[in-house]
């Protein structure tokens, strides 16, 4: 996805049962679907962190699943903050 003024980006930090449960694949295959850049991964204390860009509609789709997760998730909270967006960001990686 190249950069451009109609891109945004968002940090979810999802909280509850997000661990252990496939939520990490769940969110990366998801991105992919709907087109979005960026990445996922493990926090301590049981959260998942996921950092993603791409148009506004895609970006509110993702938070909508960050804020339900995979069915063998139960997200309790997910915390949604705007960031930079990031030139060049290519994929989707689990880290």
């Amino acid at each position: 996805m190249d950069g451009g003024d109609n891109l945004i980006r968002r940090r979810v930090v999802v909280s509850g049962r997000v661990q252990g449960v496939g939520f990490r694949w769940n969110a990366r295959r998801r991105a992919c679907e709907i087109g979005l850049t960026g990445w996922v991964r493990n926090l301590p204390e049981r959260r998942v962190e996921i950092c993603f860009q791409g148009d506004a509609g895609s970006v509110e789709e993702m938070e909508d699943w960050c804020r339900v997760g995979s069915s063998s998730a139960y997200v309790r909270e997910a915390a949604v903050t705007d960031e930079a967006v990031v030139e060049g960001e290519r994929g989707f990686e689990i880290r």
